[in-house]
Formats: structure tokens, sequence, C-alpha cells
């Protein structure tokens, strides 16, 4: 079977949460989808998802539509379905543990506090597979997480976040083309 790289995007369905903080998974599945000309509008196991190539290599671009906290839903049904092996699965989300506009590549590891990673790890019953962690931010003093991380960026984060945004999706590129470990050594520095 030809290898597939499923790349997801974590974020929220709907006008409401578009260019919200924890939307920058979405962002970076729509610069993909616009870069490597893959339409990500087919309704399919809870996602929008489209299907070509990026770098000679098939790929499933992904955006679930459970909302965050029941991505693991749609990721699971996704996975089972074209039965593919962890190391194929690339997630891509924000980190309030990050600085704004840090990315952070890994192999493997725990959800953190992020609770679309939460039911992702709890529904593959794995947490072996690579992700791209966008940094938000921690929230300003007095405000709760939920309020931060549904909230829009200012003018001056965007612009810091639009950058990250690219390098995400480059992170993504290389993950495919190189392997984890050379987009490690380019993207954590």
């Amino acid at each position: 079977m030809e290898e597939l790289h499923i790349i997801a995007g974590l974020g929220n369905p709907g006008i409401k949460y578009r260019n919200t903080r924890h939307n920058v998974g979405f962002d970076t599945i729509d610069m993909l989808s616009e870069k490597f000309d893959i339409n990500v509008k087919q309704l399919k196991h809870k996602a929008l998802i489209g299907d070509g190539y990026i770098e000679d290599k098939k790929v499933l671009l992904v955006k679930p539509q459970t909302y965050m906290n029941a991505s693991g839903e749609s990721i699971r049904d996704i996975v089972e379905w074209y039965k593919i092996c962890m190391k194929w699965l690339i997630l891509v989300y924000d980190d309030v543990d990050l600085p704004l506009g840090k990315i952070r590549v890994r192999r493997s590891g725990s959800a953190g506090t992020h609770n679309g990673m939460k039911s992702i790890i709890y529904q593959l019953q794995s947490d072996a597979f690579p992700r791209v962690r966008i940094g938000i931010g921690k929230p300003p003093e007095g405000m709760d997480i939920v309020g931060h991380v549904l909230g829009k960026f200012t003018k001056d984060e965007r612009a810091v976040i639009d950058n990250s945004i690219v390098r995400a999706a480059e992170a993504v590129v290389t993950i495919i083309k190189s392997g984890v470990d050379e987009a490690m050594a380019r993207f954590n520095g």
C-alpha cells in the first residue's frame, strides 16, 4: 500500500471560532491546502478532508469538525479507515505552554494541558505520532484559559502568528520529506 500521511490541524468549526488562538491548526491546514492545491471540502469521518500530494507523497489534509475536545473521535475514525501507522499521522495545534509564535516539533509525547490532544491520545490509545505545536502564549493575568484560547489575536500578535503558521506548514513538509529528526533540528532552535 502506498504510504499515506494524514495531516490533521486542530480547531473548532464555524465562523464564530475563525481566527481564534485555538484554530491555528486549522489555519495551518488552510495554508497547506492553498500551497499544494488540495481542496479540503469533503465531509467524511466527522472531518473536512482533502487528498493530494506534498513532495510526491500522498497526503490527507484533515480538519476535524467535532469541536476541539472531541477531536479524537474523528482522528480515530480516519486512522482506522486508512489503516495507517502512527508515524504517518501528523498533528498541528496550538499550545499555551509555548511563547507566542514559537514552533515545537515532537516525535511523540503527552497531551500536556491540551484537551483536543487528550481526546486524540485517549481514542488512539497511543501518543506515538509526530506533532507540530504552535505557541499562543499564556493568558494574561486574570483571564481564564478558555477565554484566552477562544479569543482572537491582537493585530501585533496576528503578524507573529501568521509567520508561525508559515513555519508550521514548512515543518509539516519537512517531516514528510526528510523525517521528524530533521524537522526537530530545523524548527526547535
